[in-house]
């Protein structure tokens, strides 16, 4: 049976056709199409959406509803595909002090947000995760009035979406309805509902929240931290239940102990669903070892959403479905580790900044929204 490293060691050739390296410096990204259905059983976000950018609009909200036997599997693979479709970009925050400085380089650096050509390619998919939320249409007609400003295709997206990629994700996963997973556009809705979960033994969702620490982390476990460190431990935010507060979360997609990391994935990060390092301290405990703090500074983690699931295998990242198909479809000589680096970012904010009068800013119908994913 391959070990974890030689079972990366394996994959990481796949993925380096069409990655240029220059001595140093980041690789140019290497966007992979989503995979068949006869491979992955998932529909396209944007198949959720017609029309282009400036008359686009939501033709399908459906989710599925579930009980899938191997939902943790399923979560980390729908993640990895839309991690791969955006070109494989890294974050590395273990170089990020708390004052969001590169460790030994200087003032931080900005990031390059999407060309132009980029941002038209993924148009309708950032459209299509919009759609797993009950807020998505407006939101959609907002950002078409958005497009046909002068910016056009090249205008960011004037709300973050990363909790409607979240959502998303969880309505593909099986976890379509909201006793199971409140799919919102602020993740701190849904954050609530595993506190409110912890709570309730008898309750239905299928995250229960605990503090980072107190059980060990495994793919498909989302990790959050609110804006600039507004709460430390779930006692805090349990104080402040349903009240808005900006916030983001990660679907966790493996955990290296051994250099000091939790890899996870997620939307708006850079303008893209990326993957992130994040830096982790460990301790042993029962034979393995558990994260007691993620994240430095005012980018801690408070909150750990554990998947009420059974567990996977502690190689699911390296045989999740894409990276499966890389392999297979593909060859080299790069090593994992290489590949990681080179699409390593800028060191930066890796939260969602949302646009002048986005909806984190304004009251939306209904009442206002005052979190941002």
């Amino acid at each position: 049976m391959l070990t974890r490293s030689a079972a990366l060691g394996r994959l990481v050739p796949a993925m380096c056709t069409g990655l240029a390296l220059a001595s140093g410096v980041a690789a140019q990204t290497l966007p992979f199409e989503r995979l068949p259905a006869s491979e992955l059983a998932v529909t396209a976000p944007s198949e959720r959406v017609t029309g282009e950018p400036g008359s686009m609009r939501i033709a399908s909200t459906s989710c599925r509803t579930t009980d899938e036997a191997d939902l943790r599997r399923r979560i980390l693979d729908i993640a990895v595909q839309e991690w791969g479709y955006f070109g494989f970009h890294v974050v590395d925050e273990t170089l990020i002090d708390d004052d969001d400085r590169d460790r030994g380089r200087g003032p931080p650096r900005r990031f390059t947000w999407l060309d132009p050509a980029e941002s038209a390619r993924v148009a309708a998919s950032i459209a299509g995760y919009w759609a797993a939320t009950r807020d998505g249409v407006w939101i959609l007609a907002r950002q078409n009035e958005h497009w046909n400003g002068p910016e056009g295709i090249a205008a960011r997206w004037r709300d973050p979406w990363s909790a409607a990629f979240i959502s998303w994700v969880m309505c593909e996963s099986g976890l379509g309805s909201d006793e199971r997973f409140r799919r919102h556009i602020a993740h701190h809705v849904y954050i609530d509902q595993a506190i409110e979960a912890r709570d309730d033994p008898d309750s239905p969702a299928a995250y229960a929240a605990y503090d980072v620490g107190e059980l060990p982390l495994e793919p498909g476990d989302l990790v959050c931290r609110a804006r600039r460190g507004a709460y430390r431990s779930i006692a805090e935010r349990r104080r402040d239940l349903g009240v808005g507060v900006r916030s983001h979360c990660d679907i966790v997609v493996d955990v290296e102990p051994e250099q000091g990391r939790v890899l996870a994935i997620g939307g708006n990060v850079r303008g893209r669903v990326s993957l992130k390092f994040l830096p982790a301290t460990f301790t042993p405990r029962g034979g393995g070892h558990v994260a007691t703090s993620i994240g430095r500074g005012r980018r801690i983690v408070f909150a750990h959403l554990k998947l009420r699931a059974p567990s996977i295998d502690a190689g699911a990242f390296a045989s999740s479905a894409t990276l499966r198909a890389l392999s297979a479809r593909s060859g080299g000589e790069l090593t994992l580790e290489r590949l990681l680096a080179a699409e390593t970012a800028a060191a930066g904010s890796a939260f969602d900044v949302p646009a002048p009068g986005s909806a984190f800013d304004v009251p939306a119908s209904g009442g206002a929204v005052a979190a941002s994913p």
